[in-house]
C-alpha cells in the first residue's frame, strides 16, 4: 500500500514568527510536539542531519533539516514502513503561514494493518494536536482538537498495555 497522509494548517501569524517556535522542537522546552498526551520526540544528537530517534515505537532518522523551513525523517521502525515524513513551513504573506505536515511511504501488508488499524487514526489524532499546541502559540481563543471514539479506545488499549509491561 502507498500512504500518502498530509495535514496542513493556516497560522496567522508571520513565517519568521511560526519557524522560531519550530526550532524547540524534541527540547526541553518544546513548544510543537505534544509531549504532555503522547510520548515524547527525541533525538540522540539532537536536531541534526543522521540524527537517530523517534517517538514512542516509531523510529525515525533526519535525512534533511532546513532550519526555519523543514526537517525530514526516514522511517527506521515500524518494520514495513519504507518512506519519511515531514514537517514543513511556508510563507502564505506577510501576515499568515502554512505549516505542513507529510507522511509518504509504501507499505508491507503487515505494516499496511497497522497503518489502516490504529497508527493512521493515532498518527492524525498527534499531528492535530501539535498543530494545536503551535496555533495556541498565537492566539487567546485556545484550538483543542477532539478525539474520536476509535482514538480514545486505542490510546486506552496502549496505556494498559504500557502500564502492564512496567508493571509486570
Amino acid at each position: 500500500m502507498t500512504v500518502l497522509n498530509i495535514h496542513k494548517r493556516k497560522i496567522h501569524k508571520p513565517k519568521e514568527q511560526v519557524s522560531q517556535i519550530f526550532r524547540t522542537l524534541a527540547t526541553q522546552n518544546d513548544l510543537i510536539w505534544p509531549g504532555e498526551n503522547w510520548p515524547a520526540i527525541r533525538f540522540r544528537d539532537g536536531l541534526k542531519v543522521g540524527s537517530k530517534g523517534g517517538h514512542g515505537r516509531i523510529r525515525y532518522t533526519i535525512i534533511d533539516f532546513q532550519t526555519g523551513e523543514s526537517i525530514k525523517f526516514q522511517f527506521s521502525k515500524p518494520d514495513g514502513f519504507n518512506g519519511t515524513h515531514e514537517f514543513a513551513i511556508s510563507k502564505i504573506n506577510d501576515s499568515e503561514t502554512a505549516i505542513e505536515h507529510i507522511i509518504s511511504a509504501k507499505l508491507s501488508l503487515r505494516a499496511t494493518l497497522l497503518w489502516v488499524f490504529v497508527i493512521r487514526w493515532l498518527h492524525d489524532a498527534l499531528i492535530e494536536d501539535a498543530f494545536d499546541k503551535v496555533e495556541n502559540q498565537f492566539t487567546e481563543q485556545k484550538a483543542h482538537s477532539e478525539y474520536n471514539l476509535w482514538v480514545k479506545l486505542l490510546r486506552e488499549v496502549y496505556k494498559r498495555k504500557s502500564f502492564q509491561t512496567k508493571h509486570a
